[in-house]
């Protein structure tokens, strides 16, 4: 089954006790047993024919064992940070979102989870971080906001020559593009609130993983915490990805030609885009993905420059989050890695003037003008 295809027919696409073409949402919380433990569900926490379908859905589009639909990208991120234990180490790309930057700095040292930032596109300096307690590498790619590249088999080859669990954040490139279990991860996740929904109408998380053991390991810590995503939720997720790939490609012929547009602008520097040659990493991204997304980032010069130009767009709606039909734009120094020191920002090279647009479906002249006008 091609790409396309899967994405309305994967998973459970239509309700086998009436052909319904759309899954029901099922709200109920608990379920008839034919007896003491004869059951199909038990409680909606453990599992839900609605919530059910859509991790089948996942599975399937990411190629792995079984699925997890979480409540947000942050709660399926931290319940995949609980399969570590109290002194395990973690390596984490250095480049990582600002949420998860937060939790493994502020909330994981509390259990004494270890964990170290690198820049994962060098497999050597991931190498040379291994300790004897690590566990787990940790990688985006392309990272949020810079969309730096980690190439995938190499850190998979690394990983397994020294017993190692590979994770990754998908949630930029979506299934649709890159699928990192074939590259041989062991566990990929994503914000479904974003490319997967795709409308700025659900926040939630997901979770796959690519053995009968890890599974057994995630649905124990989803039992457990109960950050399980809701019906109605779930449905709106299938629904979502239904239309998955005609927008990931509308969207990326979107992107290409914004992306072209500012690197030629006199007042940007700094065009962060995976789709230039000259990107670090471009090559390694075209080995293992198929496209290259509707994130952009560039410098304005300065905050002061950067908050006006977020001031003065038209189309592009200031807000946290991305992937949406809706072309959205913000500062990642003040919005969603605001939660990282200033000085580690600029280490890393999130400068106060840097911009990041999430490109949407609208007319792409209209877009390139609304840019124009208010550079």
């Amino acid at each position: 089954m091609r790409k396309k295809t899967q994405m309305i027919h994967g998973g459970i696409s239509r309700d086998e006790h009436t052909g319904a073409v759309s899954i029901p949402v099922h709200h109920a919380s608990t379920f008839k047993q034919d007896g003491v433990g004869n059951f199909v569900y038990e409680y909606a926490r453990t599992g839900n024919p609605t919530r059910h379908a859509l991790e089948e859905l996942i599975k399937d589009l990411e190629g792995g064992y079984r699925g997890f639909a979480f409540g947000s990208g942050m709660a399926a991120i931290s319940s995949v940070m609980h399969l570590f234990s109290t002194g395990d180490h973690v390596i984490f790309t250095d480049d990582v979102y600002g949420g998860s930057y937060r939790l493994v700095t502020k909330v994981l040292t509390k259990y004494n989870v270890g964990v170290t930032f690198v820049d994962t596109s060098g497999l050597a300096a991931v190498e040379e971080a291994i300790q004897e307690n690590t566990k787990a590498i940790y990688v985006e790619t392309p990272t949020n906001p810079l969309l730096k590249i980690t190439d995938l088999a190499g850190i998979s080859k690394l990983a397994k020559s020294k017993n190692l669990l590979m994770i990754v954040d998908n949630t930029f490139s979506t299934p649709y593009w890159q699928n990192p279990i074939d590259l041989g991860a062991d566990i990929v996740l994503h914000s479904a609130t974003k490319y997967i929904g795709g409308h700025s109408d659900v926040v939630a998380g997901l979770v796959v993983v690519n053995s009968e053991q890890l599974a057994a390991d995630m649905h124990f810590v989803q039992n457990s915490i109960g950050a399980v995503l809701g019906p109605q939720d779930s449905w709106l997720l299938i629904r979502g990805v239904r239309t998955l790939a005609i927008r990931m490609e509308e969207i990326e012929e979107n992107a290409k030609r914004i992306a072209e547009f500012l690197v030629s602008h006199p007042q940007v520097s700094n065009v962060y885009y995976p789709g230039f040659k000259d990107h670090k990493g471009h090559d390694i991204h075209l080995r293992q993905a198929q496209g290259f997304g509707g994130m952009i980032s560039f410098d304005a010069g300065s905050g002061e420059k950067a908050e006006k130009v977020l001031k003065k767009v038209k189309y592009f709606t200031l807000a946290e989050s991305l992937g949406a039909v809706e072309s959205l734009i913000s500062l990642p120094a003040k919005m969603t890695h605001a939660s990282i020191p200033r000085d580690r920002r600029l280490k890393l090279g999130i400068t106060d003037g840097l911009i990041r647009i999430s490109v949407g479906l609208e007319d792409a002249e209209d877009l390139i003008e609304d840019l124009q006008s208010a550079l």
